[in-house]
């Protein structure tokens, strides 16, 4: 009898840790799906950062805020739209009571028409800025928060080439009246070759002095990085 009932009692034991593992999957599912709803439920949306606590909804960026526009309002006029706080935001109208519907008045106008003092651009350090014709490069340009307008707020645009590389008109004019003999004012653009030959030549014999005067002095000629003066 006793050797009969052995194998019963593996069985069983068998069955009691198979039952208990297979509870410890289940539960570990289960915390594990908990955690990941309760990570996603207290994520904070990116465009939190932008957007201030319990201000005037009018005020907000235009990243905290959606907006039902009309792109056939006449352009340059005033018009208003009507918009709605995105979730998370929090904002009160000028009673200071919560609100999330509200209007905002703009000027009738696409992002890429704003004034340039509305929008940054990209900068590039690789166009020549003293060329003739003068170079353009194509930037891309990002509305500033607070304004408002219609259509992307990231555009691209074709815009001159305006950089410094830090070097000075007036050290590099008074170099050349001073010591541009031996080449001082080349030296100092960067223009290596040419400040070689200005040092063998004695300026040229003279010559070569005076015209780089006028030709910096005008601001004809310019750093070798093709920047332009500070």
């Amino acid at each position: 009898m006793e050797a009969a009932a052995e194998p019963l009692r593996s069985v069983r034991h068998l069955s009691r840790v198979l039952l208990f593992l297979s509870q410890c999957y289940i539960l570990s599912g289960d915390e594990n799906q908990l955690f990941s709803h309760l990570t996603e439920s207290t994520e904070i949306p990116p465009y939190m950062m932008k957007c201030p606590s319990n201000g005037l909804c009018s005020r907000l960026p235009a990243d905290c805020i959606e907006c039902a526009t009309n792109v056939s309002c006449t352009y340059g006029k005033p018009v208003t739209f009507d918009c709605t706080v995105k979730p998370s935001v929090t904002c009160v109208d000028q009673d200071l009571k919560p609100q999330r519907n509200f209007v905002i008045n703009m000027t009738c106008r696409f992002c890429w028409q704003l004034p340039e003092t509305d929008y940054e651009c990209s900068n590039s350090t690789t166009c020549m800025t003293v060329a003739c014709p003068r170079q353009r490069y194509f930037a891309n340009c990002t509305v500033r928060d607070h304004i408002h307008c219609l259509g992307n707020r990231t555009f691209p645009k074709l815009l001159y080439c305006n950089w410094t590389g830090g070097y000075k008109w007036s050290t590099a004019l008074a170099l050349s009246i001073t010591l541009g003999g031996f080449g001082a004012d080349r030296f100092y653009l960067g223009q290596w070759r040419e400040g070689l030959g200005k040092l063998f030549s004695f300026g040229g014999l003279g010559i070569w002095t005076l015209i780089d005067v006028l030709l910096i002095g005008v601001g004809y000629v310019g750093p070798a990085d093709g920047s332009l003066y500070i």
